[in-house]
């Protein structure tokens, strides 16, 4: 379970924090000094800090370098008042992962967590490419097929040289574990490790992410950002689907690689920077060049050494080992009781095409454990697209869709039997519920995605989760006192 340390001498703040988290697979310990907070860190190893600037025996701001010395890839958060912005803006220079002003915005406290526990995770898990750690100590990259043991050979053979790397490969084949087993592997393991997409950021916000903005450079540029390039420093970074760069953006990054230099948004201060660039792309930045809609002297610097990986179609039995691997992983984080996969099941998981490589497998295959309710994976628990696409889906996914109906209809016709004084309330409760609980496990569990979704708030659906006593851990379960009669209490369906 991750930990967050909150270091702040006013109580109320912890008491905001650990409200706003309740809920959440976090423990939450506090310190009110800095002197407290190194001993916490010593004695709990937190995963992020939470940081007051202004602290009884000192300045939040020495108390960043020390951090960073007990645990250089410890995320920092600075939790500042808005007046003293500028001293937050000092401390990321110093190390600092971000900072939030006060009063805190509880959706941008855990939007903030949640990008440093991941930032965390990226630097601190390793990525095994053997079986000697348990799933628990690893994330494991399984391939036995000629081509990803030519990959791995290529990650040994340059992850201690301090030059560029181009990982290419479709959508989902794992070019960010690539990229994280390359930076484990360096000499800079101790240093940061900080991921980009290039392709989910427009121009202006990409350019900004990257390189840092100056007050007012922008319209909504209402503080200074410190920018990826300059937080790196000492470390590397992983700009994913570099080929959707702008033309702007190419231009400052072929820079940067040319000189360690660069200036932010809007500024004319020229900015020092030591950073190693790992890539990655599916398109043909070859064809691209050709089209001009690439550098072509930025895809020189940035293929300082290439790693192909191949689609998961192309794999052959490694899709059995993925299979087996995935899914022993899974059934133990929701806590299932899967022990096989039934003869079908695995005919159809090995026929599908995988356009999505892994990262569509493991969605698979989570959705399907979600649905299933005994020790072997059938093939009714597959997701409609996967049945769909093999011709399987017929009768069977058009009776989910009338049993949900089913469901619906009979609750209306026991309420009616009871005598119900109020109905339409108790349907409207109960069709809220289906549907929240379907889009949460459509999310996987993920919040911010399923109110997005839904199209409301993510304040707001957590008010309705607990109103109807949804249960979220990392199964999507109906609380028990919601359950339809004569539902079995372990199917979560």
């Amino acid at each position: 379970m991750p930990t967050i340390l909150t270091v702040d001498d006013d109580r109320s703040v912890h008491h905001l924090i650990s409200r706003a988290l309740e809920g959440r697979e976090f423990e939450v310990i506090s310190a009110s000094s800095g002197e407290d907070a190194i001993s916490q860190i010593k004695a709990n190893s937190p995963d992020v800090v939470l940081l007051d600037v202004v602290l009884p025996d000192g300045s939040g701001l020495d108390l960043v370098g020390k951090l960073n010395q007990l645990d250089p890839r410890l995320p920092v958060i600075i939790v500042t008042a808005l007046d003293t912005s500028e001293t937050a803006i000092e401390a990321m220079k110093l190390g600092a992962f971000d900072y939030l002003p006060k009063p805190i915005d509880v959706e941008r406290l855990e939007c903030m967590v949640e990008q440093a526990l991941e930032s965390r995770r990226m630097m601190t898990v390793p990525v095994a490419m053997d079986t000697l750690l348990s799933p628990e100590e690893h994330d494991a990259f399984v391939g036995s097929c000629d081509a990803m043991q030519q990959a791995f050979k290529a990650i040994g053979r340059v992850a201690a040289q301090n030059v560029t790397v181009l990982i290419r490969g479709e959508s989902g084949t794992g070019k960010e574990l690539v990229a994280r087993a390359i930076y484990q592997h360096s000499e800079r393991s101790e240093g940061p490790f900080l991921a980009v997409n290039c392709a989910a950021l427009s121009e202006t916000l990409l350019e900004s992410e990257l390189f840092g903005h100056e007050k007012g450079s922008f319209t909504g540029a209402d503080r200074q950002r410190i920018g990826k390039f300059e937080q790196c420093s000492g470390g590397t970074i992983f700009l994913d689907e570099i080929g959707d760069m702008s033309p702007t953006v190419q231009g400052k990054v072929l820079r940067l690689l040319q000189e360690q230099k660069f200036e932010r948004v809007g500024g004319n201060e020229t900015i020092e920077t030591d950073v190693r660039i790992i890539s990655a792309t599916n398109r043909d930045l070859e064809e691209m060049c050709r089209e001009n809609e690439f550098r072509e002297d930025l895809y020189y610097r940035l293929n300082g050494y290439t790693i192909e990986l191949p689609p998961l179609r192309d794999r052959k039995n490694d899709r059995i080992l993925l299979i087996e691997h995935l899914l022993a992983r899974l059934a133990k984080e929701l806590g299932k009781e899967v022990s096989g996969i039934a003869p079908e099941t695995q005919v159809a998981l090995l026929e599908y095409h995988w356009p999505g490589n892994v990262r569509e497998l493991e969605s698979v295959l989570r959705r399907a454990l979600l649905y299933c309710s005994g020790t072997v994976l059938l093939e009714s628990s597959l997701p409609k697209e996967v049945k769909e696409s093999l011709g399987l889906s017929g009768e069977k996914v058009g009776n989910a869709s009338s049993m949900q109906e089913e469901g619906l209809t009979q609750f209306i016709l026991d309420r009616l039997k009871a005598k119900s004084s109020d109905l339409y309330a108790d349907t409207l409760a109960e069709m809220e519920l289906q549907l929240l609980t379907l889009v949460l496990r459509e999310a996987d569990g993920n919040q911010s995605e399923a109110a997005r979704i839904l199209g409301i708030t993510r304040g707001s659906l957590r008010n309705k989760i607990r109103t109807l006593g949804i249960s979220i851990e990392q199964v999507i379960t109906l609380g028990e006192e919601r359950k339809p009669p004569n539902q079995d209490p372990t199917d979560p369906c």
